[in-house]
């Protein structure tokens, strides 16, 4: 299986905070990343989306085809975000967009099996890959949109 986090992009300041838009800063990253996504995405990707506004904003640089998903909103768990995904059972590749502290924790989980904060940058992705099972999981990129 393999699992892509995307954390939304550079968003407004403000209230109510699922309102928040992307700046034209975080519009410009959102395509910077979803030009880099379009090249490498295995078909038939499932996307799953909060639904606060600038997630939905990130996901729609890339396409209009995705799933909103409030399991994976702000403030989600780890667990909420890695049973959205079907994690490591799905069989496929999904790609979920989202919101720290989330995405950080489920990072931190994947590669170390320890619960711990980090941060993903605003914009960034991470693509983790599972064969099976048995096997231990690859972090195949860790990109920020400027590096792509």
């Amino acid at each position: 299986m393999d699992l892509i986090l995307w954390r939304h992009a550079e968003a407004e300041d403000g209230a109510p905070d699922i309102a928040r838009e992307l700046t034209d800063k975080g519009h410009r990253q959102a395509d910077q990343m979803a030009r880099w996504l379009k090249a490498r995405l295995p078909k038939h990707t499932q996307i799953l989306v909060s639904h606060a506004t600038r997630a939905q904003q990130t996901a729609h640089a890339l396409t209009s085809q995705f799933e909103t998903s409030p399991e994976i909103g702000p403030g989600a768990s780890r667990s909420a975000l890695l049973a959205a995904a079907r994690w490591p059972d799905h069989g496929g590749a999904v790609l979920l967009v989202g919101h720290q502290p989330t995405l950080g924790q489920v990072a931190a989980w994947l590669l170390s099996g320890s619960a711990a904060e980090w941060s993903i940058k605003k914009g960034a992705l991470w693509w983790f890959t599972q064969r099976s099972a048995d096997e231990h999981v690859v972090l195949r990129a860790a990109l920020s949109p400027d590096l792509v």
